[in-house]
């Protein structure tokens, strides 16, 4: 960043998502230990059916095991175009880039385990929050990977978010389990999308796009907390909020993408803190229930300044 310090930047991630910015742990979809199944196509007007939506993330799962856990080249031939569309800065475009990386990636890590903790699919897209370890008895990171899958139930495009996990957190929250109830990592019924997505876009909107503090009032007041650097609770989040808005009155936040399932909102947005800032690409997860926000993940990454592929992070 040109203008702002590093400690700013910092503050503006760690800020940003205290209120904005599933099964258990170790999902398993059907069909991840061998093949699931192939050619299913989606429904006409852009709807997807919820058969093919779980069908997505159970080829999103699988890929993603067998490429980085396995080494598994087949896996991307069968189910990858060839055109495939990279938003990763560190990664070409195209399905041949992957099995490159991938060689290379296995031959250093082999160990890696990608340790997937939930999945969310709505429309054409999947996102799927891991704990990718690297290597055995390390904390590994947090990721974020959004697909996108064409009408032939081919990966034809991806975006993804990664930050390191800390040692420590200030709430005690570790970044991935779910501490409200029901404690399972798995999205509720399909039929609640519509409302919880509403209520989180609603907040979202409204604090970082409208900088209206008065948006906490869509948390709930336990309002649980695995950003690693802010305690769970809404008390005193407005007047937090009205005074970074106070010191940062150009930061701009773009949504850019929502992925909604049950009672799970995920939404990818670039954030900066003024219209020369690079940002961040941040991936801000919700859990709602009766209407308020009762829980919230995130991944923060910087936006780098050179890419292998010229599709920006979002």
């Amino acid at each position: 960043m040109r203008s702002t310090t590093l400690l700013s930047k910092k503050a503006m991630a760690a800020l940003l998502a205290a209120a904005t910015v599933g099964g258990v742990s170790g999902f398993a979809p059907a069909a991840t230990a061998s093949a699931p199944a192939y050619g299913l196509t989606t429904a006409g007007g852009g709807h997807t059916s919820p058969f093919t939506q779980e069908r997505n993330k159970a080829v999103a799962v699988h890929v993603l095991r067998q490429l980085f856990e396995e080494g598994n080249l087949a896996v991307a031939d069968r189910y990858i175009r060839s055109d495939y569309i990279q938003h990763n800065p560190a990664a070409p475009d195209g399905r041949e880039a992957i099995k490159n990386f991938i060689r290379v990636w296995t031959a250093m890590y082999p160990d890696h385990r990608y340790n997937v903790k939930r999945v969310l699919a709505q429309g054409d897209l999947v996102l799927v929050h891991s704990n990718p370890v690297y290597e055995p008895g390390t904390r590994g990171v947090a990721v974020v990977d959004i697909f996108r899958f064409d009408k032939r139930g081919m990966l034809a495009e991806h975006w993804d978010t990664v930050q390191d996990v800390p040692a420590t957190t200030v709430s005690g929250n570790d970044m991935f389990s779910t501490v409200s109830h029901p404690r399972t990592n798995q999205p509720g019924p399909r039929w609640k999308a519509a409302a919880s997505q509403w209520v989180a876009v609603a907040y979202f909107d409204t604090l970082l796009i409208d900088k209206n503090p008065d948006a906490v009032g869509f948390l709930a007041p336990e309002y649980h907390q695995h950003n690693p650097n802010i305690p769970s609770g809404s008390a005193g989040l407005r007047e937090q909020f009205t005074a970074f808005f106070q010191q940062f009155p150009q930061l701009i936040v773009e949504r850019k993408r929502v992925v909604a399932e049950g009672d799970i909102v995920a939404i990818h947005a670039h954030y900066r803190l003024n219209p020369d800032d690079r940002g961040q690409s941040v991936v801000d997860i919700f859990r709602v229930r009766d209407g308020k926000v009762v829980e919230h993940w995130d991944v923060v990454q910087d936006v780098p300044a050179t890419s292998a592929n010229d599709n920006t992070m979002f």
